[in-house]
């Protein structure tokens, strides 16, 4: 896109739809933001501001974005939702800007376990949101099993049929799915707001150490899903699980039901990406249903 113009539309959008004071951008400048959307700081008569810019869909991504941003800064710290919208074909999610540093893990697992512990009514989310790029499905539900498996394993499977994943993995997930209950038979989760897309890339701290999180797949789930994720990718540094279970210790359970929470976010990947993560799904439903059998 013609950056400059383009940059200066959408923050007259924002001044016009949200009351936004900044008026005039000073400077622009890409910065870091994923495969999914493009970044920018950008410097204005009113200090600077991180803007998320990519072609529209007419998903409404950053609006959804936004609404999980505003609901864990009731509990945690999360950038500042300015101004979302559409101009000229681009959807936008303009935040406050944070200079990010290095910070204690023990204390985002503190914060994290937290703000976990805050009571919700049910299972789920408002809205539809997204989990990377894929639809993330919501509603509600007091019952967690029937939702993990209705609105979170079911349409990544789905979804990876028809990418092609293999017979046997499809086969495996499907007898998954028939007996998830079998995992919660003597464990009963209450709905705790999670982030919902917890890797290492998506916090960081701010110049005094505070923890913040930021591109949230947010919805209310047993907060065990929100600890597998952690784990998913090379996880996080001890402090950080040390932190979080002397303030909320993990049932026994957990061991073995991160690995049904994160078949999702391997689903995922395999439906963002393809590759091997087919047969990693697989290998995870096939251990879990041997587990079930006991």
């Amino acid at each position: 896109m013609n950056a400059p113009a383009a940059l200066q539309a959408i923050l007259k959008d924002a001044q016009e739809s949200f009351g936004l004071t900044a008026s005039q951008i000073h400077d622009a400048r890409r910065v870091g933001g994923g495969c999914i959307a493009d970044a920018w700081k950008i410097s204005t008569d009113a200090g600077d501001f991180f803007l998320k810019t990519h072609a529209d869909k007419g998903q409404d991504m950053f609006m959804r974005e936004a609404a999980g941003l505003n609901a864990l800064a009731g509990g945690i710290r999360t950038p500042e939702v300015h101004a979302y919208g559409s101009v000229a074909g681009q959807e936008y999610l303009l935040l406050e800007w944070l200079d990010l540093g290095r910070g204690s893990e023990a204390d985002l697992g503190e914060q994290l376990a937290a703000l976990h512990a805050r009571a919700q009514p049910a299972f789920g989310f408002a809205e539809n949101n997204f989990i990377g790029a894929m639809p993330q499905l919501n509603g509600f539900d007091e019952h967690w099993p029937r939702f993990y498996r209705e609105k979170r394993l079911k349409p990544q499977l789905k979804w990876a049929k028809e990418r092609g994943l293999s017979g046997k993995a499809i086969t495996e997930i499907e007898t998954l799915c028939t007996q998830i209950e079998v995992f919660f038979t003597d464990y009963q989760p209450k709905p705790a707001l999670i982030h919902g897309d917890m890797w290492g890339a998506n916090h960081g701290f701010l110049s005094d150490g505070t923890p913040v999180l930021f591109d949230p797949a947010t919805y209310c789930a047993d907060r065990e899903a929100e600890i597998a994720m952690t784990e998913l990718f090379g996880g996080l540094a001890p402090g950080f699980y040390d932190a979080y279970q002397a303030h909320t210790p993990l049932d026994p359970g957990y061991a073995t039901r991160k690995t049904l929470y994160n078949l999702y976010h391997v689903l995922n990947h395999f439906n963002l990406f393809g590759g091997g993560y087919g047969q990693q799904a697989q290998t995870m439903a096939a251990r879990l249903n041997a587990a079930a059998r006991g």
